[in-house]
């Protein structure tokens, strides 16, 4: 990451929300840099995070663009427990593994983890997550402290590594499944004309080329200390 983009991720607040219109805070500051995003699409950071990016970038302060929502005060997630149907929904939107559970077993929302990116509200089947005001009338990086940025980025680097290195594994499974339909094909397809079977190798073999180059990208990537 070129060295403005690291100065204006450290400058965000590490929510992972979205609302930004990116994937999450280090594609946004890379968006900043290129010249694709405006300083003010923020609202977890709200002016004072505008101010810190405006600083860094020699751009003049601007308001909150309002298409991206508005500063508020921190909230957390509450899972109400006795309509919660453990569909594990929440569990794999959630960018910090702030919820916690099991498949049909009641969910929980580590709260001191949570950034309030509302991610796992849309997703819930029974409606059964709402946000809670923790921090009073304080916004912004008012109400959001540097250490729980800090550990929010942490979780969320360690939340990407896991989501790529098991995507890695559940691909490598598929390539070994499809090396073996390879080594046989005609015993593995109901069709017999050689024609037929050459293109269906043809087919195979560039994907398991592409899933190959997939997964070697991913376990090239750094592991997050």
């Amino acid at each position: 990451m070129p060295d403005l983009a690291a100065r204006l991720l450290d400058a965000l607040p590490q929510t992972q929300c979205t609302r930004c219109g990116y994937p999450d805070c280090a594609a946004y500051a890379t968006a900043i840099v290129q010249g694709e995003a405006a300083i003010n699409q923020c609202p977890p950071g709200g002016a004072e995070g505008i101010a810190r990016l405006a600083a860094l970038t020699g751009q003049p302060v601007i308001p909150l663009n309002a298409e991206h929502g508005i500063e508020e005060p921190r909230t957390v997630a509450i899972i109400d427990e006795d309509w919660c149907i453990g569909c594990t929904l929440c569990i794999k939107a959630c960018p910090t593994d702030a919820i916690i559970g099991s498949n049909k077993l009641m969910h929980t929302v580590i709260e001191p983890y949570c950034t309030g990116c509302e991610l796992c509200i849309p997703v819930c089947p029974v409606d059964c997550i709402a946000l809670e005001n923790v921090s009073g009338k304080a916004t912004g990086w008012a109400a959001w402290p540097q250490t729980l940025a800090n550990q929010a980025r942490t979780r969320y680097e360690f939340h990407s590594y896991k989501r790529k290195r098991d995507e890695g594994e559940n691909q490598k499974r598929l390539e070994e499944k499809a090396q073996t339909k390879l080594a046989d094909l005609a015993a593995h397809s109901l069709h017999t004309d050689p024609v037929v079977l050459d293109r269906k190798r043809a087919v195979i073999e560039a994907v398991l080329a592409r899933a190959r180059a997939k997964r070697e990208a991913a376990a090239s990537e750094p592991k997050p200390d």
